[in-house]
């Protein structure tokens, strides 16, 4: 029999208003709001979404869960992480607080290099037990669905583990093969030519989507394009991280081979703005990550007001946003990037799960979509973005059950 939880009393329950996606313009500031609510689940399903005073009787056992204080939100989505590595990058972290810029720290051999050196020697049992780990970092700040890229081992046996310690973790993979160039090879395209031909064919029966850095220093806009044309005949969705220190023509990339996303954009100018607004490529923004490195953020208000679609996500990773919450990004893009907390709400949830093609299924509180479940400690559910940096959410629920 199907085990059904009921979570009542709410003080308010908010969810994407409508039911497209992703929202754009206008439509991606408009939340609906419910007072005293409840959210009926059925196993791993919502049932019933609405006001107390509407609850019909309950007939057979029901698991109930006292909300009396709460707000309610659809689990977060974070649909860009990095969350299979070994080691850490806090050395690296004090040297770039003394002065040492990212770029100049990534061509002297560190950044994302030295990342690979401490992921290889993790071995899958301690790439499962890091991803596991960070998963779980991320479900108490209220992420339900996560997004997890490989890009730190660069060899098939890695790439691989990593795929699959993501996918095991309950993630949505994502090749990112196209990282970095690896020490052992000479060149981009002498890589690419191992990576295309040793990695992709088992890669593609795990992973969902590939990824590709496009930028100055790792690949430039004619490999990235062989990459992914590659990568797509292989049956994978598309993604690029683009315009984070120079614009390198990843949009234009993104719009002709009809990526998912192009992730980043804090280099991103008027004409790339005006191209993304008139596309279905979705910008997903970083805040974190400009923040942690002390650059410019990216063109939010503009890219909302030009009708481009935008999502938030953290980039967690160990070197450029040691950041698994998105609470913390959604009070950056409030107070950094100018969303509305509205907006915010909508670019994590039902944005960020058009991204990973999930917006059918996760991204509201609505009767058909997955009861995942985001209980915030407050009567208004705009303290998602309005408490900084504090311990906002009280429970969550993923699939019916508590986390």
């Amino acid at each position: 029999m199907t085990q059904r939880l009921l979570v009542r009393d709410l003080a308010q329950l908010a969810t994407p208003a409508g039911s497209e996606a992703p929202l754009r313009s206008r439509s991606l500031g408009e939340v609906e709001v419910l007072e005293d609510a409840f959210v009926l689940c059925a196993g791993e399903t919502i049932e019933a979404v609405g006001r107390m005073r509407d609850l019909s009787p309950l007939d057979g056992d029901v698991v109930e869960l006292d909300g009396r204080g709460l707000s309610a939100l659809a689990g977060l989505v974070d649909c860009h992480t990095h969350t299979a590595f070994g080691g850490d990058r806090v050395d690296e972290f004090s040297l770039r607080a003394g002065g040492a810029s990212y770029e100049e720290l990534h061509a002297a051999g560190g950044g994302i290099l030295s990342t690979v050196r401490a992921t290889r020697a993790a071995g899958e049992d301690g790439l499962r037990a890091a991803v596991e780990r960070h998963r779980d970092w991320m479900s108490r700040e209220g992420t339900t669905t996560f997004e997890g890229k490989s890009g730190y081992g660069l060899d098939r046996d890695t790439e691989l583990a990593s795929l699959r310690a993501i996918r095991d973790a309950g993630g949505v993979p994502t090749w990112l093969g196209a990282h970095a160039v690896p020490p052992e090879f000479d060149d981009a395209d002498a890589y690419l030519d191992f990576a295309l031909a040793e990695v992709l064919p088992e890669a593609a029966q795990i992973a969902e989507a590939a990824d590709v850095f496009l930028e100055r220093g790792a690949f430039d806009a004619t490999q990235a394009r062989r990459y992914l044309e590659a990568c797509r005949d292989a049956g994978l969705a598309l993604r690029l991280h683009g315009d984070q220190f120079t614009e390198s023509g990843a949009i234009p990339l993104a719009i002709e081979l009809g990526a998912r996303s192009v992730d980043h954009l804090e280099a991103t100018g008027e004409e790339g703005i005006r191209a993304l607004a008139a596309s279905d490529v979705v910008g997903v923004l970083l805040p974190a990550s400009a923040l942690f490195l002390d650059r410019t953020m990216p063109p939010a208000r503009a890219l909302v007001d030009a009708g481009a679609a935008i999502a938030l996500a953290t980039d967690f990773n160990p070197g450029s946003a040691f950041c698994e919450s998105l609470p913390l990004v959604c009070s950056l893009a409030c107070t950094q990037l100018h969303l509305s907390p509205a907006e915010a709400l909508n670019a994590c949830t039902i944005n960020a799960a058009h991204v990973l093609g999930r917006a059918d299924r996760i991204g509201r509180l609505a009767p058909g979509y997955r009861a995942d479940i985001a209980l915030l400690d407050t009567p208004d559910w705009r303290y998602l973005a309005y408490h900084l940096g504090g311990r906002v959410v009280a429970q969550v629920v993923i699939g019916g059950e508590l986390a």
